[in-house]
C-alpha cells in the first residue's frame, strides 16, 4: 500500500490546478507549506483553498518535488501575457491525467539514483586485486567505474573526484583487459582543451594508439568532410571567426544599420555601461548567431518570434530576426556552416544513410550534464553496444545555451539496465570547503562529497560598504599574500565586473589574464598571472585561492542580462534560478585551500543559507579581522593611480545620487580611466582627456583636478 508521503507529488499537481491564476515556483511552495505571510496568498484568500498547507515540508523539500515533476514532464514552465521573463508553472496533459489516475511514477523519478552511494562488494574487491597494480592509486568507487562490466554505465563524478582519470583509465582497461580494439572505441568531450588533455594522457599509456578522441564538433566535421558530396550539393566548410565578422557586418550594411545604431537598438543604457563599442558589437554578433542556431535546432522559422517578446524588446527582436535571416541565406549561398549546422547536418546524413554510421563497440562521453537534445540524438544514431558516460548534475550550468539537465537525470529511465556509480571522494578541496559546497546544493539530494585533502579552515564571508571596496580588498589581499599568483582566481558573475577589476589591477601593476564566456580563445595563465574570470569560463579549472565577488541577490541569481533577446527566447527552456544556484556551487568548488565570498549591501545572496553562514562564521566576518587581512603599508607610487580611480568613482557616485541620473551619464568609465592614465595637472590638460568636452570641463573640471592632485573627493 502506497504511503501518504509517496503520493505527496499529487498535492503539487492539485495545487497548480486549484489556484485560479498562474503561479511561480515560490508562490506555489508557500501555498503548499501554508505560509500565510505571503502577501499574494492573503490578498487573494488562497488559504481557503483545499490544498493550502497540504505539505508539511521545508521550502527546499517542496522545491525538490516540484523539480522532479518538471524533470519528468508532469509540469512545465509557461509565460504570462506574452512576458517570457515571467515564468509560471502549468500542468501538462500527463500531469492532469496523473491527478485523476495516479500511477505512482516514483520509480521513474529522475532523482532516484542520486540518493544512493555506490556499494562496493567483497567480490568487487577480489576482482580489483586480480588486476594487480593496474588500479593502484584509485579509490574503490573509481576502480568500480574503471572496471565495470555493465553495458550502460553512468558515472556521477562530483567536483574534484577524478573524472578524467576514470575516463582515460577506463579506456586502458577495455583495451588491456577486455581485448577491445582501439579502433572500436570513441571518446567524446566538449572542448578542444579537454580533448587534448585526454588524448595526451592516452598517448602516454602503452598500446593505446588508435582510439578516437573527439569533440562533438570535430566528430561531425570529419564525418561531413568525408561525405561532402552526399551531404551537400556543393563544397561546404566550417566558417571561421573572420567569416562571422564579415557576414555580420555585411548584414548590418544590407539592413542600413551602422554598428552604433545596432548597439543602441539592442542594448539598454545599463547594458552598455563599461563596455566598448567593439565589445558590444561582439556580444550582438554572437547573440545573432545563437538565435539563428536556436531556431535551427528546433526546426522552426524565426518570422514570428518578435511578436512574442515584450514590447520594449520588439525593435531589438525585429532587427535580430532580419540579421539572422540574412546570415542564414548568405551562409547557404557561400557554402558555410557553423557548429549547429554541423550537428544537424551530421544527424540528417546518418539518418538518411545508415550505411555511413560508423561502428563503435564502446562510446565514452565526458561532461554528460552538458549534452543537448541533438547530441543525444547523434549518440542514439551511433547506437553503440556499450555506453559509458561521466558527468555531474551539480555542474549543469549551460541551460541557456541549450544543454538539458534532464538527460543526465533521466539516464536510468532511458537505460533501465544501467549501472550508476557515484564518485564522492574530493581530492581538490579542504574539508571546510567541501562541507560548504555540499550544503550549497543540498536541494539536489546527491550524496555528499568527502574531502581527501587536509588543511586549515580558510572560508570567509566578507561584507563591504561598496563594490569598489570589494575590489580593493581583493587587490590588497593579492598584493600581501604569499600564494603563487597563478594559483589565484578572482571570479565575477558578469563581464562588467571583470572589466572594472581588470582596469584596477592594470593600474596597480598586477599581472593578470581575463577569461570571459565572451572571449573566443581565452589564453592560459602564465607565470605570475592572476586569473580573472566569469564563472562559466572557469568551469573545469581550480586554484589554491578563490575570490567570488558580488555575492548578492542581484548577481546570484543574476537579475540583469547582457543578452536580452537570447534570454527572451530561451528563458522557458530551463529553470534559471536552479541553474544559478549550481553556478554558485561551481564557483566555490574551484577552490583548493582558501575561498573569500565578498558582497556589499545589507545581506548576501539567499544561496548562502543560514547553515552556510554558520560554516563561514569566525575568522573573516568582522571589521577587525578584515582589517588584519590588509597589508600594514604599501607603496604610494604603485597605488596612487588605483586610489585616484576609486576617489573619482566615489565622487561620480555622489553626483549620480544627487542628480538621480546614471553614473556613466556624468562621466563614462573610459573617461575616468583616461584621467587616471594622464593625471591632468591643469585645465589645459583636461582638454586632452577622452570624453571631456568644454561643457563637462566647465561643470566638473575643478572637482577632477582637486581629486587628481590633492586627493579631495567632496562635491
Amino acid at each position: 500500500m502506497e504511503s501518504e508521503k509517496e503520493l505527496d507529488y499529487i498535492f503539487v499537481l492539485k495545487a497548480i490546478d486549484e489556484i485560479p491564476f498562474n503561479v511561480g515556483k515560490k508562490l506555489l511552495s508557500d501555498f503548499l507549506a501554508g505560509n500565510t505571510r505571503n502577501e499574494v496568498i492573503s490578498r487573494h484568500r488562497l488559504d481557503r483553498l483545499g490544498n493550502f498547507g497540504s505539505m508539511a515540508y521545508t521550502e527546499d523539500e517542496i522545491s525538490q518535488v516540484i523539480d522532479s515533476l518538471l524533470m519528468n514532464g508532469l509540469v512545465r514552465f509557461g509565460s504570462v501575457n506574452g512576458n517570457r521573463f515571467m515564468k509560471v508553472l502549468e500542468l501538462t496533459e500527463r500531469g492532469r491525467s496523473e491527478i485523476s489516475n495516479p500511477v505512482l511514477f516514483r520509480k521513474k523519478l529522475a532523482f532516484n539514483f542520486k540518493a544512493r552511494k555506490t556499494a562496493v562488494t567483497e567480490q568487487d574487491r577480489e576482482f580489483f586485486s586480480a588486476l594487480g597494480g593496474f588500479l593502484a592509486g584509485l579509490n574503490d568507487e573509481q576502480k568500480k567505474a574503471v572496471a565495470g562490466s555493465g553495458r550502460h554505465i553512468m558515472c556521477i563524478a562530483g567536483a574534484g573526484s577524478g573524472k578524467t582519470t576514470v575516463l582515460t583509465r577506463r579506456i586502458e582497461f577495455l583495451i588491456k583487459y577486455r581485448s577491445v580494439s582501439p579502433e572500436s572505441i570513441l571518446a567524446i568531450t566538449f572542448t578542444r582543451k579537454a580533448r587534448q588533455e585526454m588524448a595526451g594522457r592516452l598517448s602516454k599509456a602503452d598500446s593505446i594508439g588508435g582510439v578516437r578522441v573527439e569533440t562533438f564538433n570535430s566528430f561531425c566535421e570529419k564525418l561531413l568532410m568525408q561525405n561532402n558530396d552526399i551531404a551537400y550539393d556543393r563544397q561546404v566548410r566550417v566558417m571561421r571567426f573572420s567569416d562571422k565578422v564579415r557576414l555580420f557586418r555585411r548584414a548590418l550594411i544590407e539592413l542600413d544599420f551602422s554598428i552604433d545604431k545596432a548597439v543602441e537598438v539592442y542594448f539598454t543604457f545599463a547594458q552598455r555601461k563599461g563596455k566598448t563599442i567593439d565589445q558590444l558589437a561582439g556580444i550582438l554578433m554572437n547573440d545573432c548567431f545563437f538565435i539563428r542556431d536556436y531556431f535551427k535546432f528546433r526546426n522552426s522559422g524565426m518570422d514570428d518570434f518578435p511578436s512574442k517578446v515584450e514590447s520594449k524588446l520588439k525593435l531589438a527582436a525585429m532587427m535580430v530576426q532580419k540579421v539572422c535571416s540574412f546570415l542564414d541565406e548568405f551562409m547557404k549561398r557561400e557554402g558555410l556552416r557553423d557548429y549547429a549546422d554541423q550537428l544537424i547536418d551530421a544527424i540528417k546524413l546518418l539518418r538518411e544513410h545508415r550505411e555511413l554510421v560508423p561502428a563503435f563497440e564502446h562510446v565514452l562521453i565526458d561532461e554528460y550534464q552538458d549534452v543537448n537534445n541533438q547530441q543525444v540524438e547523434l549518440v542514439d544514431l551511433l547506437n553503440p553496444k556499450n555506453l559509458f558516460c561521466v558527468g555531474d548534475p551539480r555542474q549543469s550550468i549551460f541551460g541557456w545555451r541549450g544543454s538539458d539537465i534532464r538527460h543526465i537525470l533521466g539516464f536510468e529511465e532511458k537505460y533501465p539496465d544501467c549501472e550508476v556509480i557515484t564518485l564522492t571522494k574530493n581530492y581538490r578541496s579542504t574539508q571546510h570547503i567541501v562541507s560548504l559546497v555540499n550544503e550549497s546544493i543540498r536541494n539536489m539530494r546527491l550524496p555528499d562529497l568527502e574531502s581527501a585533502a587536509s588543511g586549515e579552515k580558510d572560508v570567509r564571508l566578507l561584507n563591504f560598504e561598496s563594490e569598489d571596496a570589494e575590489f580593493e580588498f581583493a587587490i590588497q589581499r593579492i598584493l600581501s599574500c604569499q600564494v603563487d599568483r597563478k594559483e589565484i582566481f578572482v571570479l565575477a558573475r558578469t563581464n562588467r565586473q571583470l572589466i572594472e577589476l581588470s582596469e584596477l589591477m592594470r593600474l596597480r601593476g598586477i599581472s593578470h589574464i581575463v577569461r570571459s564566456d565572451e572571449l573566443r580563445n581565452p589564453v592560459a595563465a602564465g607565470e605570475g598571472d592572476v586569473t580573472l574570470a566569469t564563472i562559466h569560463a572557469i568551469k573545469g579549472m581550480e586554484a589554491d585561492m578563490v575570490f567570488v565577488m558580488g555575492c548578492t541577490s542581484s548577481n546570484f541569481p543574476c537579475r540583469g542580462s547582457e543578452h536580452p533577446i537570447v534570454d527572451a527566447v530561451a528563458v522557458e527552456e530551463y529553470d534559471k534560478e536552479e541553474e544559478e544556484r549550481r553556478l554558485f556551487y561551481v564557483a566555490m568548488s574551484r577552490a583548493r585551500k582558501t575561498i573569500y565570498l565578498c558582497y556589499s549591501g545589507k545581506s548576501p545572496t539567499s544561496f548562502i543559507n543560514e547553515k552556510m553562514k554558520g560554516m563561514l562564521n569566525g575568522p573573516g566576518v568582522n571589521e577587525e579581522t578584515r582589517e588584519s587581512l590588509r597589508p600594514a603599508s604599501y607603496s604610494l607610487s604603485r597605488t596612487s593611480s588605483a586610489e585616484t580611480l576609486l576617489r573619482l568613482k566615489s565622487w561620480r557616485r555622489e553626483l549620480s545620487t544627487r542628480g538621480n541620473v546614471a553614473a556613466f551619464m556624468i562621466l563614462h568609465d573610459s573617461t575616468l580611466m583616461d584621467i587616471v592614465d594622464k593625471m591632468p595637472a591643469n585645465e589645459q590638460d583636461l582638454e586632452g582627456i577622452r570624453g571631456l568636452g568644454p561643457v563637462k570641463i566647465m561643470k566638473y573640471g575643478k572637482d577632477i583636478l582637486r581629486i587628481v592632485n590633492f586627493g579631495g573627493s567632496s562635491c
